[in-house]
């Protein structure tokens, strides 16, 4: 499904979607007092754009302490890893 969507008054698009999702997202923008998708696809983009943000600085904060640990640990830290989650629940 084509809807023409308008992003922070600035500028409209077309945004293709799953008919399920446009009628969940009019319903969510109709409970808000809303008529059209602008402000709650708008919210949506900035949790996902914070979201990207957050995993960047994880990423970054991860790679910064990669080959910190001495070989034998890291490689004793990834089967106890490995373990955990094949026997997990």
């Amino acid at each position: 499904m084509h809807m023409h969507v308008c992003l922070n008054g600035d500028m409209r698009t077309t945004v293709e979607m799953k008919a399920e999702h446009s009628s969940a997202l009019l319903a969510l923008a109709g409970r808000q007092g809303q008529k059209g998708l602008c402000s709650v696809l708008g919210k949506a983009i900035e949790q996902y754009l914070e979201g990207e943000r957050i995993r960047a600085r994880r990423r970054r904060e991860l790679l910064s302490v990669f080959r910190s640990l001495p070989v034998k640990d890291a490689k004793d830290l990834s089967r106890a890893t490995l373990f955990l989650r094949e026997n997990w629940g």
